[in-house]
């Protein structure tokens, strides 16, 4: 029997990861009273049908959730083998979200959403620190959380718990906020001064075979994917779970968005962690009709 318990941050995706992983063949059971967690245990041995079980548990278990930890200990006295799954998303993400839908955070007891979130943290800490699969949905679109969870649960991949961000911007509308690593590129020749490669960008050929034609340009992708292998391990081993790489160029339109794809193949399929580019700037010079 392979048992899944689904559990996270209220807005962080748990549903729709619950429903993914329906899709995946498991049987699942959402919000079922932590007391009867070890009962459905001893019911599905003998059962078939009961084999993938995924069973979701959030802070709507109220005070059922502080026997969360006894109830564990006895299913690891018992030799039960089951694996967490803990859904996860910044506050400011968390509090958007529920401005969005207008949802009232189940904690929150008429004090602000903020509060809610705070307090649930602290719920689901001992939850967090026994789960085997961490994913923040913080910058996760729905089809990308699907790619990781079957990462995980079809694929059989070993999972590092981070997600990887490579992004392109541009200088003049701002560093990204949410950046971890910031690297400027604008030491390469600017194809922006090439009247016929001005309207195309880093997305193009033509941009990426003149960016491209530099050595420096390849000396730099060599040190800094180095740098990036270097850092990654580190990074997993002190718990971290997004990781955003941003590489900006004046406009965010040609040197930034073929970098970041470049980085973006070296590093896509040769390790167990999620990985996807997005490039931020690359259409607001067309939008503003320059």
């Amino acid at each position: 029997m392979k048992l899944v318990i689904v559990t996270g941050m209220s807005g962080a995706g748990r549903s729709t990861a619950m429903k993914m992983i329906e899709d995946m063949g498991f049987f699942c059971i959402d919000n079922l009273p932590i007391p009867l967690l070890d009962k459905l245990v001893e019911l599905s041995v003998n059962l078939a049908e009961l084999q993938k079980v995924a069973i979701g548990i959030d802070v709507r278990n109220g005070k059922g959730l502080s026997g969360i930890k006894d109830t564990l200990d006895q299913m690891d006295a018992k030799g039960i083998a089951y694996e967490i799954l803990y859904m996860d998303a910044e506050d400011e993400v968390l509090l958007k979200r529920y401005k969005e839908t207008r949802r009232n955070h189940p904690l929150a007891a008429g004090e602000r959403i903020d509060k809610g979130i705070q307090e649930e943290r602290k719920e689901l800490s001992y939850l967090k620190s026994r789960a085997k699969y961490i994913i923040d949905t913080s910058r996760l679109l729905t089809r990308e959380l699907k790619v990781e969870l079957e990462k995980i649960f079809v694929q059989n991949q070993d999972y590092k718990n981070l997600f990887v961000t490579i992004l392109s911007f541009g200088f003049k509308y701002g560093i990204p906020a949410d950046s971890d690593i910031v690297m400027d590129v604008r030491f390469l020749p600017n194809p922006y001064y090439v009247e016929e490669l001005r309207p195309k960008t880093g997305n193009d050929p033509e941009i990426q075979n003149y960016v491209m034609q530099y050595e420096e340009a390849n000396e730099f992708l060599d040190k800094l994917e180095d740098m990036i292998n270097f850092l990654i391990p580190n990074y997993i081993s002190e718990g971290k779970n997004q990781l955003v790489i941003s590489i900006g160029c004046t406009g965010g339109k040609h040197r930034s968005v073929t970098l970041a794809n470049e980085l973006y193949k070296r590093l896509d399929g040769k390790n167990d962690y999620g990985l996807k580019v997005e490039h931020r700037d690359i259409g607001k010079d067309a939008q503003r009709g320059k």
